[in-house]
């Protein structure tokens, strides 16, 4: 098995996302490779800006390489100016296996290819890309991104090591959001945290809904914090805007890892189908998340006792869709009180 192979003593894993709860749901992968061969030097092929997320993992990854983007990868705009120079660089490395951690686009196989390693394995669409089956394997769609990457390494010769989320919290992170609950006037415990951005349209669940869940959980006496990330300003003043309640806009008020300390001292987080909600699950909060476009079985919490799912079942979702095409009935179905009975429950279950 590729990974098991004593002679294989460098890998590079091509895993070319850019959102932060892809990364978050392939750390089981990367903990279950790092126990099974401690010996072997771990490279992450991605983009630079995922290095705050990467950095937080140096157990796992040896180091995080720059991707600078190819034709058919849609993530990033390629530079094909540095695309050269930057393959010449990893061939140079002589790598004893390169491993497509993408998914079933053939573009991530062509990647992986270029990279100049003795052996390479995988995900690959059989149809479009034939490849060994031992050394990869078809992208199994339909289930979830952890167990996805996970049955990779274990084809590869890894064994599970748990599916666990998780993501380290230092004290400077504890400190960053200390600063922040003294500044929002309340303490650890003592809060509900409001993350309703998402990275396409279609996850968005309506913002005067948002505001409702807020001013309820504010009656219950929960401080109410806003987030979001530096251009989601528009959202959390939406929300905070449309309040009786006060709460408090925290967007872009923190760094990842204050971010990370913020959620693990709250409540609840109730959010949209994002990274929020994965960062929740890895640190241990729990989480109430509105799904729309995206697909439960594929991304939420495994304890459905601390992370519930509240989603309509329209007919059309699970969709591709950034902006949905028609009404969006998938957020619309969606209603207050749904979402605030689950909220409920799991705050049930955690306080016993």
């Amino acid at each position: 098995m590729l990974l098991r192979d004593p002679e294989v003593r460098s890998v590079v894993l091509v895993r070319l996302r850019v959102g932060l709860g892809d990364l978050l749901c392939t750390v089981p992968a990367l903990r279950a490779l790092r126990r099974a061969r401690p010996d072997l030097h771990v490279a992450l092929l991605t983009w630079a800006e995922m290095a705050p997320v990467v950095d937080r993992y140096p157990a796992y990854v040896d180091e995080l390489v720059d991707f600078p983007g190819w034709p058919g990868i849609p993530e990033r705009p390629p530079r094909p100016a540095e695309l050269p120079a930057f393959l010449d660089r990893m061939r140079a490395r002589g790598w004893d296996a390169a491993v497509q951690l993408y998914g079933d686009r053939p573009a991530a196989n062509e990647v992986t290819a270029a990279l100049g390693a003795r052996r390479v394995g995988g995900f690959h669409d059989p149809d479009r890309h034939p490849a060994d089956p031992a050394t990869h394997l078809p992208y199994p769609a339909s289930m979830h991104e952890v167990h996805r990457h996970l049955s990779l390494l274990q084809h590869l010769g890894v064994p599970p090591a748990g599916e666990d989320l998780e993501f380290p919290v230092g004290p400077g992170d504890v400190a960053e959001a200390a600063r922040l609950l003294r500044r929002a006037g309340t303490e650890p415990g003592g809060y509900a945290v409001l993350h309703p951005g998402a990275t396409s349209s279609s996850r968005r669940w309506p913002l005067p809904r948002w505001a409702a869940v807020g001013d309820a959980l504010s009656r219950t006496g929960l401080r109410v914090l806003v987030t979001g990330v530096p251009g989601e300003e528009r959202l959390t003043a939406g929300v905070t805007g449309a309040m009786a309640a006060a709460a408090y806009d925290a967007c872009g008020a923190t760094s990842l890892g204050g971010f990370a300390a913020l959620l693990r001292s709250a409540a609840v987080l109730a959010s949209t189908d994002t990274g929020a909600a994965h960062l929740a699950v890895a640190v241990g909060t729990p989480t109430v998340t509105v799904f729309q476009s995206g697909d439960p079985r594929r991304w939420a919490g495994f304890r459905r006792d601390r992370h519930k799912v509240v989603r309509a079942d329209v007919g059309c979702n699970p969709c591709p869709h950034l902006d949905c095409p028609i009404d969006h009935r998938c957020a619309t179905r969606v209603t207050v009180p749904a979402v605030l009975e689950q909220v409920e429950l799991v705050r049930q279950a955690t306080r016993r």
